[in-house]
């Protein structure tokens, strides 16, 4: 059974435990091995979030959600101005 996805606000905490062992001077592969992650996967969290705080990351999700949102409004809004078109000239 595959593993759930870690939540963003999970990824920067857990970004924020590796940095504290990184401090005290752990390697990175002990490090990701402490949190549960591979190395890959730090390196591409730590691109991602590297500096965003976990309000941050909430605000950036509301954002994602309200412009998939929007997205989809307008994807509709021009099918329904295409039909109206095909309607008004006539070619059915």
């Amino acid at each position: 059974m595959p593993r759930k996805p870690f939540k963003t606000e999970e990824n920067i905490q857990k970004l924020r435990e590796s940095a504290i062992l990184l401090s005290q001077g752990t390697n990175v592969a002990e490090a990701c091995r402490q949190i549960g992650v591979t190395d890959q996967t730090y390196y591409r969290w730590r691109q991602e979030y590297g500096r965003v705080r976990i309000d941050q990351a909430k605000c950036l999700k509301e954002l994602d959600r309200e412009n998939a949102r929007l997205k989809k409004q307008l994807a509709e809004a021009e099918l329904d101005k295409a039909i109206l078109q095909e309607a008004a000239s006539g070619n059915f």
